[in-house]
C-alpha cells in the first residue's frame, strides 16, 4: 500500500475505497453552484484536493462507468495522469457526449482515481529492432 499525503480544501470527505476490491477512489466536484454541461461541452471541474504522490507513482484520473453508460459523461483525456511532482489542485476534464444537458452538483462523484507504480525508460538509439511474428501489424490487423 502506498501512502499519499492530501490537502483537502473542498469540504467534501477525503476520498476512500468503497469496497475491499476497489482499485479506484471517487473524486467529488468542488463547486459553489451546480454546473450545467451542455452536449459536446467540456469543462475543467475542480475537486479541492491537492496530493503529494511518491516518486515512481502516478495517479490516473478515469471515468466513472455509471456516468458514462447512463449519461454519456466521461473524462476527456482518459486516463489523465497526475505526476508525482505536481502539487496543484486535482481537476477533471469532463465532456458530455450525450444529446442532453447534464447537471453536476456540488459534491457529485465525477471521476475515479487509481494509483499506479511506473518505471522510467532509458532510450537506446538503434538502427533496427528485433523481428517478431506480429511485426508492425496493429489497429485490428488480427480481424474481429
Amino acid at each position: 500500500m502506498v501512502s499519499i499525503k492530501v490537502v483537502n480544501s473542498s469540504g467534501n470527505p477525503i476520498p476512500e475505497y468503497k469496497t475491499p476490491g476497489s482499485a479506484g477512489i471517487d473524486l467529488q466536484a468542488w463547486l459553489d453552484a451546480p454546473l450545467v454541461l451542455k452536449p459536446m461541452e467540456r469543462r475543467l471541474v475542480p475537486t479541492g484536493l491537492f496530493l503529494e504522490i511518491p516518486e515512481n507513482y502516478e495517479a490516473q484520473v478515469r471515468p466513472r462507468s455509471g456516468m458514462s453508460i447512463q449519461h454519456g459523461i466521461t473524462v476527456l483525456n482518459s486516463p489523465g495522469t497526475i505526476d508525482s511532482d505536481y502539487r496543484g489542485e486535482v481537476k477533471v476534464i469532463l465532456i458530455n457526449l450525450s444529446g442532453e444537458n447534464y447537471t453536476i452538483k456540488p459534491g457529485d462523484r465525477i471521476a475515479q482515481l487509481v494509483f499506479a507504480r511506473h518505471e522510467r525508460a532509458q532510450f537506446q538509439p538503434a538502427e533496427a529492432l528485433a523481428e517478431t511474428e506480429r511485426g508492425s501489424g496493429g489497429f485490428g490487423h488480427t480481424g474481429k
